[in-house]
């Protein structure tokens, strides 16, 4: 317990500091968010994976918080994922590698023993989409980082439950490291998270959560499941809709996702970050109560329908349409007036 506390003040604090310092040295680079419109210099993530695993590391080899059996090796395919992500930060990487890697990576951590076969490629599936659901919500300052946080407590928790005191406290640390990161990315950010950051977020927090439901029925382990990543799964499955209905390619960027949208309404960058987080929160508390068992499993369902409703009303937040110059008003004016 100690331990763990100390060991989250020293990622939290690790974490703020070497944020601090990739920032020069990433500008200096141009090692920038190509999805940003304004330049964002990344390393926010690679300073998170490095302080994450090393604190994690430090605990198991000192013995003071062993991470336990599948732990070293899911912390292990989660810094593959991170170098991954890191290569596509640094380059244009297409999709289809960062899911095939990603399914790799999955596929060593899952516990098929626990899991058998069926469950293991439903398990692996499930980390990849959640995976890329926490790249995909790195699109507005601060938000993935603050979805992860709180993803983060509440899987914690439910390894805590468990007596998963290695998982418990890597998570725990993790969070602290995003935390760190978050005081240099509140909008407006000074630092991004970038893919290697958001990936190893979204791989170790999913994993992590499969690990926990590890020997639960299948069906209400996917309910769990769902409300812990509520916010990450609501935007894949938005962004998903959008496109299809407007005839859109699936993988090509657009600002069509969950914080786009909440801005379309009259929302701050800052709002639309606040509001996603309490619904993350909300998601989490569920799932971790579900999961204790202080309340009927049903009680996920409630969850999915206020998902369901937020996509269903954020697709109506239309684009807005692109304002027309000056020049470009007066010459359809003349056309008008030479008929």
């Amino acid at each position: 317990m100690l331990y763990g506390i100390a060991a989250a003040t020293a990622a939290l604090f690790l974490s703020a500091v070497l944020t601090a310092l990739v920032r020069a040295p990433a500008l200096r680079l141009g090692l920038l968010d190509r999805r940003r419109q304004r330049p964002l210099p990344l390393g926010g993530g690679a300073a998170v994976v490095l302080v994450t695993g090393l604190v994690a590391a430090a605990g198991d080899w000192t013995g003071l918080a062993p991470l336990g059996t599948g732990v070293p090796r899911l912390l292990v395919a989660g810094a593959a994922v991170a170098a991954l992500g890191l290569v596509a930060d640094v380059r244009r990487v297409k999709a289809r590698f960062l899911l095939g890697g990603t399914a790799v990576a999955a596929a060593s951590a899952v516990p098929y023993g626990e899991t058998g076969p069926l469950g293991g490629l439903a398990a692996v599936c499930w980390i990849v989409a959640v995976t890329l659901g926490f790249r995909a919500l790195d699109h507005a300052d601060a938000l993935a980082g603050t979805v992860a946080v709180v993803t983060a407590f509440g899987i914690g928790a439910c390894a805590a439950a468990e007596v998963m005191d290695g998982l418990a406290v890597l998570l725990s640390v993790l969070a602290a490291a995003l935390t760190g990161f978050l005081m240099h990315n509140w909008h407006p950010a000074r630092v991004g998270l970038g893919a290697c950051g958001s990936l190893f977020a979204g791989f170790t927090l999913a994993s992590a959560a499969v690990l926990t439901r590890t020997g639960y029925e299948g069906g209400a382990s996917a309910g769990v499941l769902f409300a812990l990543t509520a916010v990450a799964s609501a935007d894949v499955v938005l962004v998903v809709l959008a496109r299809r209905l407007g005839g859109r390619p699936l993988l090509r960027g657009g600002p069509d996702h969950l914080a786009h949208r909440l801005r379309r309404l009259g929302l701050t960058p800052q709002g639309a970050t606040v509001v996603l987080g309490a619904g993350a929160f909300g998601g989490v508390l569920v799932g971790v109560l579900v999961h204790l068992g202080w309340i009927a499993a049903t009680g996920v369902l409630w969850v999915g329908a206020g998902a369901l409703a937020a996509v269903l009303l954020l697709l109506k937040a239309k684009r807005p349409r692109p304002r027309r110059t000056a020049s470009v008003q007066v010459r359809a004016q003349l056309r008008v007036r030479n008929g």
